[in-house]
């Protein structure tokens, strides 16, 4: 007996194979990647630049402090009025600010003078002169709280005999400070031969210059002392400004390399420094 097909089964394979045929041919066209033109990521908007606020007039004094040693002063320092006791000066930077100073770079006081850019409303400069461990020990992490920063006036050889190092000038630059000229020795710039005084002032720039990569764009005399010849080497050696000991806020009619700063002695204390300032304005 022939076995009969029904009639809609005669269809059913060729009609699903139709269908799976279909199917593919679909879902290849669904598979298949879509050409189209990659978009160019956007561009990131350009930083903005903060032109610096200029000012007129721009030639009003400011008064720039001079600190030696920031510690205690050992029982045989030859002189112990340049140590100012960690207290005494964390009592000091508190009166500061207090009083609406802000520390400022000597730089920054130069472009305010030279170009009139904004300084803070009672700008102040603390410069430490010869470059101690105590610098970066007791100075570094008081002005760092503040982001205020320090000047130092590094004579090259406290480096040379590691009462400074390398590694802690570099994070001190790191942490806002400007480096300037001390000399390589502190002399008495007076007494020097000509070739001694250019190794003095232009060569001490060009070593801070060569190890730090920073521009070294002030001196600062050692002991105060200078002559004609001493301001013509320092002017020589391409220096913006200069500072003294003298007495009193620095003014461009000082003439710029001689600026006058305030010493900071140990005995001074925070109404020592207070009655200093107090007595210019």
């Amino acid at each position: 007996m022939i076995d009969r097909i029904p009639p809609v089964a005669k269809f059913a394979v060729p009609l699903a194979a139709l269908l799976a045929l279909a199917g593919c041919g679909s879902a290849e066209k669904r598979s298949a990647p879509t050409t189209q033109a990659a978009k160019p990521a956007p561009r990131p908007p350009a930083p903005a630049v903060t032109k610096p606020r200029i000012v007129h007039p721009h030639n009003r004094p400011v008064p720039i402090l001079m600190y030696h040693v920031v510690g205690a002063a050992p029982a045989d320092a030859p002189l112990p009025g340049l140590y100012v006791r960690q207290a005494d000066f964390a009592g000091q930077l508190a009166w500061l600010r207090a009083h609406g100073y802000h520390a400022v770079s000597l730089l920054r006081v130069y472009d305010y003078w030279k170009r009139g850019y904004a300084l803070p409303r009672r700008p102040v400069v603390l410069t430490f002169d010869d470059g101690y461990r105590e610098d970066f020990t007791n100075v570094r992490p008081l002005l760092a709280r503040r982001h205020w920063p320090g000047v130092l006036n590094l004579a090259v050889r406290n480096l040379l005999d590691r009462k400074l190092t390398v590694p802690q000038i570099r994070l001190m630059i790191r942490q806002g400070w400007e480096v300037d000229a001390h000399t390589i020795n502190h002399p008495d710039l007076t007494t020097l031969v000509p070739s001694q005084l250019r190794h003095e002032v232009a060569g001490s720039r060009a070593w801070i210059k060569r190890r730090f990569h920073v521009p070294v764009d002030f001196f600062c005399y050692p002991s105060g002392r200078y002559d004609s010849r001493v301001l013509a080497a320092v002017r020589s050696a391409g220096f913006l400004g200069a500072t003294i000991e003298g007495s009193g806020p620095a003014s461009p009619r000082d003439g710029l390399l001689t600026l006058p700063r305030i010493r900071v002695d140990g005995s001074d204390g925070v109404s020592g420094l207070a009655a200093k300032l107090g007595a210019y304005g």
